[in-house]
């Protein structure tokens, strides 16, 4: 992989909380313009344009992004993003928190951490580089989703007006001891940022590499490495490549110094090691059982599942008890009760990398073959519930009424994820939900 060091555009350290937000696509305008309310150095007036004016604009219209073109002219000349003088790498770490508020203690920065609770106490550490575009287009830098040519669009119009990244992709790399170890030595350092952002309550730590030694030595690593994986931000990805494309195609360029290649050709991504990343589950929630009666349902599921009722369960803050334990093992919520599923062998395809997916199997044999429900992307009586909400959620959902039953899957794996991208396959539809998401407006990369 061809990756280079940037001079990044960051908020001073006392700015970080005020300036840094969540990625644009996961909330709408409206959410946006309430967590920037009052604080005119908010990146989403940057990365979500629209909130800049009236409650109901077009977040497409050409008056947006030229919005947004002014608010990161306004930050930078108001001193809220400053570039730093010299070409860097960077070191984000992401941690979850335990439900005491704190992370659990390790000796070295890149040992794993065993989970105190569901979520809580696991720290994932990533490099933040310029990720190259040849190396997207030519299929190095592998993905496991489809993407849509209208969100494609609106972010590559976002990254043509600003000539820049504002927000990173987030990659998987196969993990090495070597990096490992290099990462482990930054983080004995004072981090440049430290803080747990609100809402969602989780911990990052920043990290500025200088050493110049220590940036030749990540290069020459990342040389190395075949193939690395997209986890998060298929779009940004697309849209970040093929407007570095464009600027290939359409800027003449002299020979740099030392063969290096114009700054255009690269784009921001934090590089996270394979065996730190926390996927979790993603389930569903059904408005009806397509004319069947509770008794009726589970009869039916009888023919491809072993099941077993959970007893005692009730109502309960802690559902660790209901949850799956393990691939092809499913809790259905339906009638204030929970069950344990388990497809029977011979109902999935373990050769098969799509075929073998949790989420294929509930699919076939139970929204399709019992429910009708053969899209997931356009049936008004399916939706998707991530795993960080709790299968309190799928519960609540249901015994409020809103939802019939309730599926909770086990979450994928990230080998499963290599698997399919290295087989040129793509992941069925709501199969991967990363957490944490990465925070924009900690770093952004001038084009």
């Amino acid at each position: 992989m061809k990756i280079k060091p940037f001079r990044g555009i960051r908020p001073p350290k006392e700015l970080v909380e005020q300036v840094s937000s969540r990625p644009y696509d996961v909330l709408n305008s409206e959410e946006a313009r309430a967590e920037a309310a009052g604080n005119e150095k908010s990146l989403y007036h940057i990365i979500k344009p629209e909130i800049n004016f009236a409650p109901g604009t077009d977040e497409h219209d050409e008056r947006v992004y030229g919005a947004a073109v002014e608010q990161f002219a306004k930050f930078r000349k108001e001193g809220w993003l400053v570039q730093d003088k010299e070409e860097k790498y960077y070191v984000y770490a992401q941690t979850i928190l335990d439900r005491d508020g704190v992370a659990q203690s390790r000796k070295t920065a890149a040992e794993p951490l065993k989970d105190k609770s569901p979520l809580g106490g696991k720290t994932q550490y990533g490099l933040v580089v310029g990720a190259w575009v040849d190396d997207y287009l030519e299929g190095r830098i592998k993905k496991h989703e489809l993407t849509r040519r209208d969100k494609e669009e609106d972010r590559m119009k976002h990254v043509r007006a600003l000539n820049a990244n504002m927000e990173p992709v987030f990659f998987a790399y196969p993990h090495r001891e070597d990096l490992d170890k290099i990462v482990a030595e930054v983080c004995k350092g004072a981090p440049e940022y430290d803080f747990v952002a609100a809402p969602e309550g989780f911990r990052h730590t920043f990290w500025v590499i200088n050493d110049r030694e220590t940036i030749d030595t990540i290069t020459k690593i990342f040389a190395e490495i075949p193939a690395m994986y997209i986890a998060d931000g298929h779009h940004r990805s697309a849209a970040a490549a093929g407007v570095g494309a464009e600027r290939k195609k359409d800027t003449p360029h002299p020979p740099l110094k030392g063969g290096e290649r114009p700054e255009y050709e690269f784009f921001l991504a934090v590089c996270f090691p394979d065996n730190q990343l926390n996927i979790i589950d993603y389930n569903r929630v059904v408005k009806d059982l397509n004319g069947l009666s509770e008794a009726e349902f589970i009869e039916a599921l009888k023919a491809d599942f072993e099941i077993s009722e959970y007893r005692n369960t009730g109502i309960s803050d802690d559902f660790s008890a209901v949850k799956p334990k393990g691939l092809h093992n499913f809790s259905l919520y339906l009638g204030g009760k929970w069950y344990s599923l388990t497809a029977k062998e011979g109902r999935y395809d373990d050769s098969d990398p799509i075929g073998v997916l949790d989420v294929t199997i509930s699919s076939n044999l139970i929204l399709d073959k019992i429910l009708g429900i053969k899209d997931l992307r356009s049936d008004k009586r399916i939706d998707f519930v991530g795993g960080i909400r709790g299968l309190g959620e799928l519960q609540r959902r249901v015994d409020s009424g809103e939802m019939k039953m309730a599926l909770a899957l086990y979450p994928v794996t990230m080998q499963q994820i290599i698997d399919i991208a290295d087989s040129g396959n793509i992941m069925p539809p709501k199969t991967t939900w990363f957490e944490p998401k990465l925070r924009s407006g900690l770093v952004v990369h001038e084009l």
